[in-house]
């Protein structure tokens, strides 16, 4: 069986699929990154799908529930790299990642991260669109 790794960049941890995923993977997957948040304390987590060209509606309710997980262990989530063509899926599929910030790269979507832990360390509780309008 094959797992995603999940690599840890300070505070954060960094997912970057890299292979369509199958449903036990993508199961995995989510039972892995909440064991990681804890174990590590990670107040984000970035997941890079720019390698999906196809996003099925489990995979979204997939990423959707890992948000949600995260936020339940007090990390903050962003999906970045997400093509045009799987946007359009999640839409037509009527999927809207409630919860979920998106990036369009992994630059981006760390700077977001960092200034929405930095505003959660001063008080603050939501990570805000208007920093990625640099």
């Amino acid at each position: 069986m094959e797992r995603i790794p999940i690599l840890r960049i300070g505070n954060m941890l960094l997912v970057s699929i890299q292979v369509d995923l199958q449903d036990h993977t993508a199961l995995m997957l989510q039972d892995d990154l909440s064991n990681r948040i804890v174990e590590t304390g990670a107040k984000g987590v970035l997941i890079d799908i720019s390698a999906l060209e196809i996003v099925d509606s489990f995979i979204g309710r997939m990423i959707s529930t890992t948000a949600a997980v995260s936020r339940v262990l007090d990390a903050e989530t962003v999906v970045v790299g997400m093509q045009p063509a799987v946007a359009i899926t999640l839409v037509e599929l009527g999927l809207t990642l409630s919860g979920v910030r998106t990036a369009l790269d992994v630059d981006r979507g760390i700077r977001l991260l960092s200034r929405g832990i930095d505003d959660r360390a001063r008080g603050g509780d939501v990570i805000r669109d208007d920093y990625l309008a640099e």
